[in-house]
Formats: C-alpha cells, structure tokens, sequence
C-alpha cells in the first residue's frame, strides 16, 4: 500500500537494517525514519525484534548490515525495559546523572515530584514501578530531540500513565514508542510502524486506523499467496491471519456487552443496593459475592463501609492507584482476609481460578506441554472435553515446536500466555484476574479478550488497562481515596464520564504533599520593572528580523532534504543540510525564548 512520500527532515535514520541471531534473521532490511515533533509507534508481535531495533536506533546495539544516521547536534534519551540503577547511591543521584551541561536540575526535581518520588529512595528497595518512574525522570529531564520509549507503561498505575500521556504530548521531541496499551497509543500515536518477519511497513495515521489497515494488508497477502498457489504452513495462517477474524469478532462482542452493561445499570436502579441485599433465597444461586458495609484499616482505611454484590455472569473491574488497596480488597473478596466489620458471603458451590501477575505458578524446568497436561499425557481436558496438547497450545498463539520448551525461556508475554491457558483447562465458574494484560502483545490481548467473552462465568479482574477494561467489564468499582469505593456501570470511559475525571484525584493529593516546595526555599522574585527599556526594545526589534531570517533558511533546508533519495544520492550534502537546519534550530528556539520574555516585560 502506498504511503505519502515524508516531507520532514530525519532526526534519525534506519536503513535495511538486518540482524541474525544463530541462523535466522530476527530482522531483515528493516527501516526506520523519524523527523523533529514525530509521534512513531513501532508495534509488532512479542519477539519479532522491536526493543533490539530500538536497541540500535539508540546506538546501544550493532546490526549486521545495514547503516544507521543520526543528526549531528541533536540529543537522544532511551527508556529500556529493564533500568539498572545499582550503580547509584540513591534515585536522585541516578536522574541527575542523566542531565545535560545546560539542562536544568529544577526539572528533575518536579518529575520526581509528578512521579511520586523524593530522589532519596536507594535502588535495592524500589518496586518495578519506582524503578520505572525513576528511569521516566532520567530520561524526560533533559527534554531531548529523539525520546526513545521501550514500554513506557510497564509497571506504572492509571494516575502515572494518565500523567505520563500529558508530559508527552506537552513535548516538541521526536518521539518512538514501543507499547502494547492500545489508549496509549491511541492518544499520542502520529504514525506506524509495523514489524513483521524482520521487516517494517509504515502507516503515517494514528493507532486508531492501524489495525484495520493491518488486516487489509493481511487479506492482501494471504489471497496473493493463494493466487501464487503457495502452500501457507496451518500454524502460520492461524498465527498471521487468524488476528483478522479474531478481531472482528471481538468489535462484534463489543455490542453484546454494551447490552450487558444497560441491563446491570437497568438492574441496580430498579432494586438499590439496600434492596439488593435482601433478595431471597431462591435468587441466591445468581448471586457470587454479597458485600456488606465492610470496613478493613491497616494504620490507614484501605475499605470503609462498602456494599456491593457481584452477580453471575458479571464482569467486575477494581481500578485505583497504587497502594489504594486493591489487592486487599480482593482478599475480602475471595474471603481470604476477614473485614474489621462489615460481612462479606460468597455464592454456593464456587469454584475459583486465579490469574497471579507475578507468574510465580508456572515452574521453569517444566516443558510447556508437561505444564498443561501434568506430564502424564499428551491430553488436556478443556470444558470436559479433551484435546491434542498440540492442538490448545495453537490456541493460545503457540507453535507445536515448542512443545519441549523449558517454561524458563519463555518471554513475559508467552508466559502470560501459557498461564491464561492453564487457568482456562481448570473447571471454574469464577476467575479472578490480577494484571492479565502485563507484557501480552495486541494480539494475544485480542485473544484474552475473545475468551472472556466466550467464558459463562463470572470475571473479577484488577487492571491499568484502560482499553480491556471498556472491552472487558459490565462494571468499575472504583478507588476515591480514604477507603472509601463507588461503583460504576460500564468500562473504563463510562466511569470517566460519570465520574468527570480519571484516576489522578488520589495520586495529586499525595504528590502535593510530598513534593510541595516550603516558601522559604523558593526563590525571591525579581523586582518588576515599570517599563521596558530602550535598549531591550531595539533587542525586540532586532529579534523579530532574526527569527524571520532564521525561518526562511530553515524553509530552504528543508526543502533540500525533501528532495528524494538526496541521502542514497549524495550523503554530504544530506549531513551538511542536517547539521545546518540542527544549529539553527537551536538558535531559533533561543531566540524565541528571548523574544518571550522580552514581550513578556513589554506587557508588564
């Protein structure tokens, strides 16, 4: 499909770039270009080498063939997915080592604030999240030309990505990111940049318009390999292809649940939740959990006088931020923790299946098959019904190759997917899901999704993903600080729609008392002139000519590098332009600040 030729000049170029690992190529003339102000999100399914190309379009890994440009004068910052800080005495001294010679510590200090953090936390005793916002402030400080983001997300609670979303549309960097949260990408997404088999298609619209793009572009394929009569390999066209019809079926769910939701909403308005609780016994089979006025406090209120009831077939999301005390409620919940008042009952003749985030169920010796089977044959029993252990793991996005994988080699996102289908080969009615979405690519996500859809049971499910949980939940039962829970019908949108804001009421609270600086070290102001001098008002003239200047050399380079093919043609004269149009935009970006302040006087 053919794409509008790219105008902008490249802050950082990839071309053909290849990479073998043993004796098949993870990468195969693979491009990658992006341009000042670019919003790129590179996507792509677990594996396929998107975190190795950004590895080297940030310098940090060499390629077997291929050539990679960066600007001269332009700066870069790279988010990995594993920061090491273990060579610093604490996180403040760890930002600050990230910072330029002219870049300003006072930034660092309010990301860390944004972020929740003091600087004085010591890496051995960060979470995976602290590391994570840590390493975000390390890499945001310096506000750079090229920002290279490798699941940004990961880790992170609504509030910090809800903020995170806000930051980085507030920049004027280029930007790469790799993720799979779909809003994410969603809200920031310019352009795409697909890695399939070791190569890139670009698609220079947002994320909204890519996956229908994407299975255009399969259905193209799969019907030129039929025309070529090609034999295309079963566990390929289900791999490949079958993320078209997956998905359609899953837009077509979409209507189903929004039936559910108007029913639940009909529901609780008819009977209220005082009423609710006194249905009789002969409704009781319907009812899963029954929660009444329950209160938990441990030094602070972590649940405070909630009532609520989860009911068959139901598909209930618990959302807040970190340390709002989801994982506790759970507990009540399932009856694992006793409330300091309150009664909580569960249904009759329950069986629960739960989904733990930390993978800490799967053993690492074990093969992938022995995991789903038991070890004892080659059947696993699905709904009473057995199957080929071959035949379920295609289901979950498998290879049969992989049958005597060791569980320890695995990635996070193939473990993820080995638990969802171990979860789903025991008998259960209710299955309670703890972060499922963490490292899942976006078509196994489409997968999750499906099954839930398909599951008759009841589903509880903790989440930061703010698009499974539209796609997913009939319900919300939301944190607003102070222990004190609501509930709302519908996913994720409904809730903000009823409730006017996202989950940043309960993180600024806490961020302004933590991070708010005390009077007495904030610097005096400057005395306010009563008027601008001469001297500064020929400065302002003399400004406004130079930015003009400025602006229409920027035009003439810009155009040059707009000429095509200029770098294969002639590689000077493209580097030569690309520094020239680098220096001047820095002075161009000086100069406007000072023509700011110096209007900023005048109007003063």
């Amino acid at each position: 499909m053919s794409q509008t030729p790219r105008m902008a000049p490249p802050l950082l170029l990839l071309t053909d770039i290849s990479v073998i690992l043993g004796s098949a190529p993870l990468l195969e003339r693979a491009t990658l270009s992006v341009g000042a102000g670019d919003r790129l999100c590179l996507v792509g399914r677990n594996g396929s080498g998107k975190s190795t190309l950004l590895k080297i379009a940030s310098g940090e890994v060499a390629h077997d063939a291929g050539t990679r440009f960066f600007q001269p004068g332009a700066t870069m910052r790279y988010l990995p997915q594993e920061p090491d800080l273990s060579a610093f005495a604490n996180v403040m001294e760890y930002v600050l080592a990230g910072l330029g010679p002219h870049d300003d510590e006072y930034r660092v200090r309010y990301l860390l604030g944004e972020l929740g953090l003091s600087g004085d936390e010591k890496p051995a005793h960060l979470s995976g999240g602290e590391a994570r916002r840590a390493a975000l402030a390390r890499t945001l400080a310096p506000a750079p030309d090229l920002l290279l983001l490798d699941e940004p997300t990961n880790h992170l609670d609504l509030p910090a990505i809800e903020w995170l979303e806000g930051e980085l549309k507030s920049l004027s960097s280029g930007m790469v990111l790799i993720s799979h949260d779909r809003r994410f990408l969603e809200n920031l997404s310019r352009s795409m940049v697909w890695l399939d088999r070791g190569q890139t298609k670009r698609l220079d619209k947002s994320f909204a318009h890519f996956e229908s793009w994407r299975d255009e572009v399969l259905e193209q394929e799969e019907q030129e390999f039929h025309k070529l009569g090609r034999k295309i390999a079963r566990e390929e066209d289900w791999l490949r292809y079958g993320v078209t019809a997956r998905r359609k079926r899953n837009v077509k769910r979409l209507a189903g649940l929004h039936s559910l939701r108007a029913e639940r909403r009909n529901f609780t308005h008819k009977l209220g939740l005082t009423k609710m609780a006194s249905l009789d016994a002969a409704t009781s089979g319907k009812i899963v959990v029954d929660a009444d006025g329950i209160s938990k406090n441990f030094d602070k209120p972590i649940v405070n006088n909630l009532t609520f009831r989860v009911l068959r077939g139901d598909r209930l999301g618990i959302v807040g931020p970190n340390g709002a005390g989801k994982s506790t409620l759970l507990k009540l919940i399932l009856g694992q923790l006793a409330p300091d008042s309150g009664t909580v009952k569960l249904g009759t003749a329950l069986e629960v299946v739960t989904l733990d985030q930390q993978r800490a169920d799967l053993n690492p010796n074990t093969s992938l098959a022995d995991t789903l089977t038991g070890g004892n044959s080659d059947q696993v029993v699905v709904g009473g019904q057995a199957r080929h252990v071959i035949g379920y793991m295609k289901d979950f996005l498998f290879k049969p190759e992989q049958a005597r994988t060791p569980v320890g080699t695995l990635s996070g996102g193939e473990r993820g997917r080995l638990l969802l289908a171990l979860a789903l080969t025991k008998p259960s009615n209710l299955l309670v899901l703890d972060e499922p979405t963490n490292d899942l690519d976006l078509e196994t996500l489409d997968l999750l999704q499906e099954m839930l859809g398909d599951y008759p049971g009841t589903v509880i499910v903790v989440s930061h993903d703010r698009d499974f949980l539209d796609r997913v939940c009939t319900s919300v039962l939301m944190s607003e600080g102070h222990g004190r829970w609501l509930e709302y019908a519908g996913g994720y949108s409904d809730m903000l729609a009823q409730r006017g804001e996202g989950v940043t009421a309960a993180k600024v609270e806490k961020i302004e008392k933590k991070t708010a600086p005390k009077p007495a070290q904030a610097p005096e102001a400057a005395p306010a002139k009563a008027k601008i001098s001469f001297k500064e008002q020929h400065e302002l003239k003399q400004l406004n000519e130079d930015i003009a200047k400025m602006q229409a050399q920027m035009a003439k380079l810009e155009e040059v590098l707009a000429t095509p093919a200029l770098y294969t043609k002639d590689q000077k004269k493209f580097i030569a332009a690309t520094a020239s149009l680098a220096e001047l935009h820095a002075k161009l970006k000086k100069s406007e600040e000072r023509w700011l302040d110096l209007e900023m006087l005048k109007e003063g």
